[in-house]
């Protein structure tokens, strides 16, 4: 028996627009954001995907797209599990900074290596391994379970938390992982064996 696992990054956000970062802090959707989210779920629902059970972060921005995509599919009641686990990476000190004043502040290469390495942390925040060592556990003791039941599960949260959980998916290196890019409100649907590896993958893009 196999079960789907839907991956949505959350539709754009304030900050996002704003060209800065944004971690843990609690912003919303632009109306562009609404748009992408509502928009995801108008295709999974044409695909005929109905969810038994929904994951999101403490941030609303997920939190929100979240509703959206099961307004979309009818099915705007389902219970919804919330959790910080898979929040988005802590940027620490970068957090509410423009990325460009944070260049200019410690360097091009300096705010590069914070963005794009695996495991070199920003000041005071989490590099995407930390991120992936709260990510991580969550999936395999809470979601990975359901999925293995058959169940059909959504999981809408944020670039850095969903990378982390594609690293796991698709066995790929530190190196890989911080190379993949994520569209707001794109999903992914992956089709799981029984065995916890993955039958198929599709990123719906239109």
């Amino acid at each position: 028996m196999s079960g789907t696992l839907v991956l949505v990054r959350h539709g754009q956000s304030e900050w996002n627009l704003k060209n800065l970062f944004t971690g843990w802090r609690d912003v919303g959707l632009t109306e562009q954001g609404h748009e992408e989210a509502k928009t995801a779920g108008a295709k999974l629902a044409a695909r005929g995907l109905k969810f038994d059970i929904a994951y999101t972060s403490a941030l609303v921005r997920a939190q929100v797209t979240c509703q959206h995509i099961l307004d979309a599919v009818g099915q705007a009641d389902l219970q919804t599990v919330r959790d910080q686990a898979l929040n988005e990476r802590d940027y620490g000190d970068l957090a509410g900074l423009n990325k460009d004043d944070a260049r200019a502040k410690w360097g091009e290469e300096q705010v590069h290596v914070w963005r794009r390495s695996y495991d070199v942390p920003p000041p005071g925040g989490e590099s995407l391994r930390d991120t992936g060592a709260r990510v991580w556990p969550y999936y395999m003791h809470v979601i990975q379970p359901h999925v293995l039941r058959g169940e059909t599960v959504l999981v809408a949260a944020h670039g850095n938390s969903l990378r982390a959980l594609i690293m796991a998916l698709d066995g790929l290196s530190g190196e890989e992982v911080v190379k993949v890019e994520l569209g707001t409100g794109v999903p992914i649907v992956y089709r799981l064996n029984a065995d916890s590896t993955v039958a198929s993958k599709e990123i719906i893009e239109s």
